[in-house]
């Protein structure tokens, strides 16, 4: 049997790569040769939860050509470039009700998943690979998950055109939140950082104003845009491990606006809910991607890095071939290194 390279993380503190059997393709899949993938927050999060070896590579921001494919899967598919929708679309069933209403990520009956993107090789469903044009690179290919991730939050929080938004925190999905929310019509976006780099980038991407995640700036500098109102659309990108942007957010969006919460809560969080109740805001919960409105949210962040709209290849600071996928960890956890993105490519 064939084998390759794949890396994981060893259950203590450190990325390893190790020599595994290469993915075989069953009915209606696809073996994509990865070619980058990029370290995503959620991945350094779990990292430190994590006691116990991985099973399996991770990795879900994916870009690669497809190898070899299995039976009923067009032959001519092979060397086709591809954008791989990983946690959904490639591994959902395709028959139950919320695949047949384009939300796979919903799926009751995924297939197992075999392994990510921190591999030479990956399998995956055909019908989760979307086409990269020509023009698109293997960054920006592995750019498409979390800006999809960010056009999903802002589909789901009905963001009109010329509306306020603020987004909280200048992460990864921060930074893609900014570009989709300017790239889908946004008026004015005001956004939080941490870090001058990410200060910088959240600027580069289209926000009006950036301030410190820490203090009232936000809410001054949003109220004071908006006589008194406060933002439409607020995305939370940050989560973590209390209700402190959770809180934020509600203080800063207008009576009867939206707050969409892309940030992932790790732990459980007590929150005060009588402040939304009294302003009468929706909270809506956004996770991954789907089909809304007849096109799913990666044909969207395509056509948008496509067409020139959003440019995000400048958000990856670093790269790593897989070989030192340790150091790339480690330089995606220590932002003193100046990183905002970093991926893993295999040329």
């Amino acid at each position: 049997m064939a084998t390759m390279k794949a890396a994981f993380f060893d259950g203590d503190s450190s990325m390893q790569l190790a020599d595994i059997p290469a993915p075989e393709p069953g009915p209606d899949d696809v073996i994509i040769r990865v070619r980058a993938t990029g370290i995503c927050g959620s991945d350094l999060l779990m990292n430190i939860d994590k006691t116990e070896p991985d099973p399996i590579p991770f990795g879900h921001e994916v870009a690669g050509e497809i190898a070899e494919v299995g039976p009923g899967v067009d032959a001519r598919l092979v060397g086709q470039r591809v954008a791989i929708e990983t946690i959904g679309h490639g591994l959902a069933c395709a028959t139950c009700w919320y695949c047949r209403q384009g939300q796979f990520r919903q799926c009751l009956n995924k297939r197992t998943n075999e392994g990510g993107g921190f591999a030479q090789y990956m399998k995956r469903r055909a019908m989760g690979c979307y086409p990269l044009p020509d023009e698109l690179s293997w960054e920006d290919g592995a750019l498409v998950e979390p800006l999809a991730v960010s056009v999903h939050g802002v589909r789901r929080g009905y963001m009109q055109g010329g509306e306020t938004v603020a987004v909280l925190g200048a992460g990864n999905i921060g930074l893609t939140a900014i570009a989709a929310a300017r790239a889908l019509g946004a008026g004015r976006i005001f956004a939080t950082a941490r870090h001058a780099q990410q200060a910088e980038m959240a600027k580069a991407l289209g926000a009006d104003d950036v301030v410190s995640s820490e203090g009232t700036d936000l809410k001054e500098a949003l109220e004071a845009a908006t006589e008194g109102r406060g933002a439409d659309l607020t995305i939370e990108t940050v989560g973590g491990h209390t209700g402190a942007t959770l809180e934020q957010s509600i203080d800063v969006t207008r009576m009867q606006g939206r707050i969409v919460v892309l940030g992932g809560f790790r732990r459980p969080i007590t929150m005060d809910w009588l402040q939304p109740l009294l302003k009468e805001q929706s909270v809506i919960f956004s996770s991954c991607y789907s089909i809304m409105n007849g096109q799913h949210d990666y044909e969207v962040a395509i056509d948008m890095l496509a067409s020139g709209r959003t440019s995000l290849r400048q958000i990856v600071t670093h790269t790593y071939p897989l070989e030192n996928i340790g150091e790339g960890f480690a330089a995606a956890y220590d932002k003193t290194t100046g990183s905002i993105k970093v991926q893993i490519h295999q040329m």
